[in-house]
């Protein structure tokens, strides 16, 4: 079965395209390159510059360079190979199958049998221990989110929300009485639960919920209370429909002390599915996208939990009402619990880029076979993806995918992994990751959909669902711009312990290796050398890259220290540098991205197969540096003749990689059975 999926994924012909003929484009080329001839805008030197660059003959669609489809796909894949080929074989079954469209009620009652379809084989459970039913495998866990993210993304989120957050929170912030007690019954579906966190008042700010949980020692019982109408429970997945229980985070209060947020399983409904006494449960309603899940709002009056229910790895409360914990600070507290749902992330932005991929193969499928204005009358019109605008479109974004999905693979390595020593520096990496790969998800999509013009406006090309679907990716499991601040301030802590553990010699090191960068890509020889092999050399990529994130860093923390020296509190100062706080976190995030990528190409024998990662790592770093050569013309890392060179460079790129770009994207293996856009598929012709 697999096989024949890999066979399925091959280059779409488009010698079946409309032939239509417009003078008027060739026309207007005329029109354009007698205006420049004259136009007493281009000096001598940008005359030469066009000369020399254009027109570029357009290499022929249908001979690729060579490099195995098949053995771009196994390195995709990884060690995990054979258990991703089961997914793909899994999710082609009937069982699967996507109807057309239906209305939210029917669509949720679809997605809650799918879940349980995986639960029955295991799949849902593959996180948890071995001796609770589970496959103690979190990295398999994540690989199935991220495979059945090429199916549907309403499935992807109530398999995560029952599964990840629910089950998660329970595996991860209870003890092992806890785990006995609901982990089997949480992995086989028995008891659908949700995840209680956001409330509508407070949003990303968990600290500062409302919800309240009040011990009651004669009873042994914690009384959780929402205060206000306000103070609800906010579109929490699987509340409307299916839940039964709930992990609620809440204020903890033991006569008038409180001991900050902590996390409480609440009985939301019965086994018949009737509200349970003093929850009120309200319907979210139709929502922009994932209408397969039954997101809801929870209210509650009063309700009683046994002592026991308290999740309490990291606390517990004694019968007589003791506030026991190995973590006295609250705050530290309050993280730590929190950290260990960094899970979530790692699998939103693993998710968020194979919805990324299904755009890109929709439309580099699509441009390879659509046809559209050609130089003469009677010849064949040209492909999509023979113009250099549709190349500037959508390689880039081929190549940033190609860098997320090495980046992604380092990260999961790093989580399945990880231990205390570590756990900052992969939350700060989970962090920077999700709030990139959703983010560059939603600007993927919109591109391809225009890229697809009005083919990519039909909902049945897959465009309209991934876009309404994933756009929520971006808020939740942390919100972007939270999430990215996040980042900044853990570098900006990182930054501020180096000197305060370091000696004088090695700050002096540091300050040194600092300057001795700048010396290097500043020297005036550097910043106008604009040959090939220069610019294609890693080496130089990466300093220009490490180079800006270094300097944002050095400059926001001085712009915070001249703030607070001149009497603001830290509070207002990071208020007022966040908009350059928040370059850092990028910053940080796209040398990550090209660090993993040289590291990966450098893994790599197939001469083939590195040839063509280099190619597209060349065109994401200096595609980079293109995206920012304000910054970098302003701090003198470039000059003009440089800048200018670096846009050939990546036209030449672009139109290097055009022949590779439809292999690229079978290489993601996306059975055409989950892509579903009759647009992208290789046996539909178009009329």
């Amino acid at each position: 079965m697999a096989t024949q999926i890999y066979e399925s994924t091959v280059a779409l012909d488009g010698n079946d395209a409309k032939q239509m003929v417009s003078p008027q484009f060739s026309e207007s080329d005329r029109l354009v390159d007698e205006a420049i001839s004259v136009s007493p805008q281009f000096g001598e030197d940008d005359r030469s510059e066009i000369d020399q660059n254009g027109p570029i003959e357009l290499l022929p669609a249908d001979e690729p360079r060579g490099f195995d489809t098949l053995a771009m796909q196994r390195l995709l894949d990884d060690e995990h190979a054979d258990f991703r080929h089961s997914m793909r074989d899994l999710l082609t079954q009937p069982i699967f199958h996507r109807e057309p469209r239906v209305d939210h009620h029917q669509f949720r009652k679809r997605v809650y049998d799918w879940v349980e379809a995986t639960a029955d084989l295991g799949i849902g459970a593959l996180g948890y221990p071995e001796e609770y039913g589970g496959g103690g495998d979190m990295a398999r866990w994540l690989i199935a989110m991220e495979m059945m993210s090429y199916h549907d993304l309403s499935f992807v989120i109530k398999w995560g929300v029952q599964f990840g957050l629910f089950g998660g929170s329970v595996a991860q912030l209870g003890s092992a009485t806890q785990h006995e007690k609901y982990l089997r019954d949480i992995g086989t579906l028995e008891l659908p639960g949700c995840f209680a966190m956001t409330e509508l008042g407070h949003g990303s700010n968990v600290r500062d919920i409302e919800t309240t949980a009040i011990y009651n020692p004669a009873t042994e019982e914690f009384i959780i209370h929402t205060p206000h109408h306000g103070a609800h429970k906010e579109y929490i997945g699987n509340a409307a429909v299916h839940g039964q229980m709930a992990t609620v985070f809440a204020q903890l209060y033991i006569g008038e002390e409180h001991f900050g947020v902590n996390a409480f399983l609440v009985p939301i409904r019965d086994k018949m599915g009737h509200t349970m006494p003093g929850v009120t449960i309200e319907d979210s309603g139709v929502k922009m996208g994932l209408n397969g899940v039954d997101n809801g709002r929870l209210w509650f009056d009063q309700v009683r939990i046994p002592r026991e229910d308290m999740l309490d790895r990291f606390a517990q409360v004694t019968p007589q009402g003791e506030y026991l914990t190995d973590i006295p600070s609250e705050s530290r507290r309050f993280f730590t619990m929190l950290s260990t749902l960094v899970g979530g992330r790692v699998g939103i932005a693993m998710s968020s880029l194979s919805t990324a991929k299904t755009g890109l193969t929709i439309a580099i499928r699509y441009g390879q076979r659509r046809r559209q204005f050609g130089s003469k009358p009677g010849q064949p019109e040209t492909q999509l993806l023979d113009y250099q605008s549709h190349q500037r479109r959508l390689f880039p974004r081929l190549a940033k995918a190609y860098a997320l999905e090495f980046s992604l693979k380092y990260l999961l390595q790093r989580f399945q992994t990880r231990s205390e020593t570590d756990d900052r520096e992969i939350e700060t990496l989970a962090a920077g990751l999700k709030a990139y790969s959703t983010w560059n998800t939603t600007d993927t999509l919109q591109t391809g959909r225009e890229a697809c013009g009005g083919q990519g406006y039909l909902a049945v090309n897959r465009f309209t669902d991934l876009k309404a679907d994933s756009d929520i990716y971006t808020t939740f499991e942390g919100d972007n711009t939270v999430l990215m601040l996040l980042v900044a301030k853990n570098l900006l802590s990182d930054f501020r312990q180096q000197f305060e553990d370091i000696n004088l010699f090695s700050a002096l090191r540091y300050v040194g290796n600092q300057a001795s960068r700048a010396i290097t890509e500043q020297n005036p020889v550097i910043t106008r050398k604009t040959d090939e092999k220069h610019l294609q050399d890693s080496d130089f990529q990466l300093n220009l890259v490490l180079a800006r994130e270094e300097r944002l860093l050095m400059t926001v923390a001085r712009r915070l220290r001249a703030r607070i020296k001149g009497g603001e509190d830290s509070y207002t100062a990071y208020i007022n540098c966040q908009d350059h706080i928040l370059k850092v976190g990028h910053a940080y995030v796209q040398r990550v991205l090209l660090e993993q990528f040289i590291a990966k190409i450098q893994t790599v024998d197939d001469p083939s197969l590195k040839e063509v990662l280099t190619r597209l790592k060349d065109l994401f770093a200096l595609s980079l540096v293109e995206e920012h050569k304000g910054w970098y013309l302003e701090n003198n890392y470039l000059e003009g003749p440089k800048s200018k060179a670096i846009r050939r460079q990546v036209d030449k790129l672009c139109l290097e990689l055009r022949p590779d770009a439809v292999a690229l994207v079978d290489a993601f293996g996306i059975p055409d059975e989950l892509l579903g856009a009759p647009i992208a598929i290789n046996e539909v012709q178009e009329s």
